[in-house]
Protein backbone atom coordinates (compact mmCIF):
# COMPACT_ATOMS: atom_id res chain seq x y z
CA UNK A 1 0.00 0.00 0.00
CA UNK A 2 2.89 2.42 0.82
CA UNK A 3 4.47 2.17 -2.89
CA UNK A 4 0.97 2.62 -4.36
CA UNK A 5 0.27 5.80 -1.72
CA UNK A 6 3.86 7.04 -3.03
CA UNK A 7 3.47 6.49 -6.65
CA UNK A 8 -0.13 8.51 -6.53
CA UNK A 9 1.47 11.39 -4.54
CA UNK A 10 4.18 11.38 -7.55
CA UNK A 11 1.85 11.76 -9.72
CA UNK A 12 -0.32 13.94 -8.41
CA UNK A 13 2.90 16.64 -8.10
CA UNK A 14 3.70 15.93 -11.26
CA UNK A 15 0.14 16.91 -12.66
CA UNK A 16 0.32 20.15 -10.50
CA UNK A 17 3.86 21.49 -12.14
CA UNK A 18 2.88 20.96 -15.70
CA UNK A 19 -0.28 22.64 -15.06
CA UNK A 20 1.82 25.87 -13.96
CA UNK A 21 1.86 29.01 -16.12
CA UNK A 22 4.70 29.34 -18.44
CA UNK A 23 6.56 31.97 -16.71
CA UNK A 24 7.06 34.15 -20.07
CA UNK A 25 3.55 34.52 -20.54
CA UNK A 26 2.41 37.64 -19.63
CA UNK A 27 0.95 41.08 -20.82
CA UNK A 28 2.76 40.78 -24.24
CA UNK A 29 0.53 38.06 -25.13
CA UNK A 30 -2.33 38.66 -27.28
CA UNK A 31 -2.74 40.32 -30.83
CA UNK A 32 -1.21 43.85 -32.20
CA UNK A 33 -0.95 45.75 -34.96
CA UNK A 34 2.13 46.49 -36.63
CA UNK A 35 3.21 50.31 -36.12
CA UNK A 36 2.19 50.21 -40.66
CA UNK A 37 -0.78 48.80 -39.56
CA UNK A 38 0.31 45.61 -42.55
CA UNK A 39 -0.50 42.60 -39.92
CA UNK A 40 -2.07 41.48 -37.09
CA UNK A 41 0.65 39.29 -34.95
CA UNK A 42 -0.62 36.57 -32.50
CA UNK A 43 2.14 36.48 -29.38
CA UNK A 44 1.95 33.83 -27.66
CA UNK A 45 4.04 31.08 -25.17
CA UNK A 46 5.91 28.71 -27.77
CA UNK A 47 8.04 26.57 -25.25
CA UNK A 48 10.10 28.47 -23.03
CA UNK A 49 9.73 31.85 -24.75
CA UNK A 50 7.18 34.27 -26.61
CA UNK A 51 6.77 33.89 -30.14
CA UNK A 52 4.36 35.98 -33.06
CA UNK A 53 2.64 34.20 -35.67
CA UNK A 54 0.61 36.25 -38.70
CA UNK A 55 -3.15 35.81 -38.00
CA UNK A 56 -4.53 38.85 -40.51
CA UNK A 57 -2.97 40.66 -43.68
CA UNK A 58 -4.86 44.12 -43.45
CA UNK A 59 -2.51 45.83 -46.08
CA UNK A 60 0.79 46.10 -47.61
CA UNK A 61 2.57 49.00 -46.73
CA UNK A 62 6.11 49.86 -47.23
CA UNK A 63 7.73 50.40 -43.67
CA UNK A 64 11.07 51.62 -45.58
CA UNK A 65 9.26 54.10 -47.89
CA UNK A 66 6.20 55.61 -46.14
CA UNK A 67 3.37 56.15 -48.68
CA UNK A 68 4.11 52.99 -51.13
CA UNK A 69 3.09 49.69 -51.26
CA UNK A 70 5.10 46.66 -51.19
CA UNK A 71 5.42 44.20 -53.58
CA UNK A 72 2.96 41.51 -52.87
CA UNK A 73 3.94 38.70 -50.58
CA UNK A 74 4.48 35.37 -52.43
CA UNK A 75 3.38 33.22 -50.75
CA UNK A 76 1.26 34.94 -48.11
CA UNK A 77 2.64 35.75 -45.25
CA UNK A 78 -0.27 34.34 -43.25
CA UNK A 79 1.00 32.06 -40.56
CA UNK A 80 4.19 33.15 -40.45
CA UNK A 81 6.23 33.14 -37.68
CA UNK A 82 7.60 36.45 -37.30
CA UNK A 83 8.83 36.74 -34.13
CA UNK A 84 11.16 34.18 -31.98
CA UNK A 85 12.63 33.37 -28.64
CA UNK A 86 11.42 36.28 -26.93
CA UNK A 87 12.52 35.79 -23.29
CA UNK A 88 12.45 38.14 -20.19
CA UNK A 89 15.71 39.93 -19.94
CA UNK A 90 14.89 42.10 -16.65
CA UNK A 91 12.69 44.72 -16.24
CA UNK A 92 9.66 44.04 -18.08
CA UNK A 93 11.44 43.94 -21.49
CA UNK A 94 11.98 40.43 -23.43
CA UNK A 95 14.75 39.97 -26.30
CA UNK A 96 14.10 37.86 -29.28
CA UNK A 97 14.60 37.58 -33.20
CA UNK A 98 12.45 39.67 -35.72
CA UNK A 99 11.84 38.85 -39.34
CA UNK A 100 11.34 41.70 -41.58
CA UNK A 101 9.16 40.70 -44.77
CA UNK A 102 9.73 43.36 -46.59
CA UNK A 103 13.80 43.04 -46.89
CA UNK A 104 13.76 39.17 -46.16
CA UNK A 105 16.26 40.02 -42.76
CA UNK A 106 15.97 38.69 -39.29
CA UNK A 107 16.70 40.86 -36.55
CA UNK A 108 17.67 41.07 -33.06
CA UNK A 109 14.93 42.58 -30.73
CA UNK A 110 13.67 43.74 -27.85
CA UNK A 111 10.05 44.41 -26.84
CA UNK A 112 8.38 45.74 -23.66
CA UNK A 113 5.10 46.92 -22.75
CA UNK A 114 4.70 51.36 -23.10
CA UNK A 115 0.45 50.62 -21.46
CA UNK A 116 -1.64 48.27 -21.47
CA UNK A 117 -2.35 48.70 -25.57
CA UNK A 118 0.79 49.73 -26.27
CA UNK A 119 3.95 47.63 -27.50
CA UNK A 120 7.24 48.68 -28.03
CA UNK A 121 9.02 46.71 -30.56
CA UNK A 122 13.09 47.70 -31.15
CA UNK A 123 14.52 45.96 -33.85
CA UNK A 124 18.43 46.77 -34.06
CA UNK A 125 21.91 45.57 -35.94
CA UNK A 126 24.51 45.26 -33.32
CA UNK A 127 23.42 47.00 -29.91
CA UNK A 128 19.82 48.14 -29.27
CA UNK A 129 21.21 52.06 -29.67
CA UNK A 130 21.50 51.19 -33.90
CA UNK A 131 17.56 50.24 -34.01
CA UNK A 132 14.16 51.62 -34.71
CA UNK A 133 11.47 51.50 -32.17
CA UNK A 134 8.06 50.50 -33.09
CA UNK A 135 4.54 51.08 -31.34
CA UNK A 136 2.15 48.22 -31.84
CA UNK A 137 -1.02 48.71 -30.90
CA UNK A 138 -3.11 45.99 -29.19
CA UNK A 139 -6.49 44.69 -31.27
CA UNK A 140 -9.68 44.35 -29.11
CA UNK A 141 -11.61 41.16 -29.76
CA UNK A 142 -14.38 42.29 -31.08
CA UNK A 143 -17.60 39.98 -29.63
CA UNK A 144 -19.08 37.48 -31.91
CA UNK A 145 -22.63 37.62 -32.73
CA UNK A 146 -24.30 34.07 -32.92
Amino acid sequence: MTRIALALALGLLAGCTADQPNKTAGPATGRWLTASGNLEIEIAPCGEALCGTVVKVLANNSMAEPGKTMAADTPSPLGMKIMTDFKPDGDGQWSGSIFNRENGKTYDCTMSILAQDQLKIRPYVLLPLFGKTQVWTRVVATPSHS
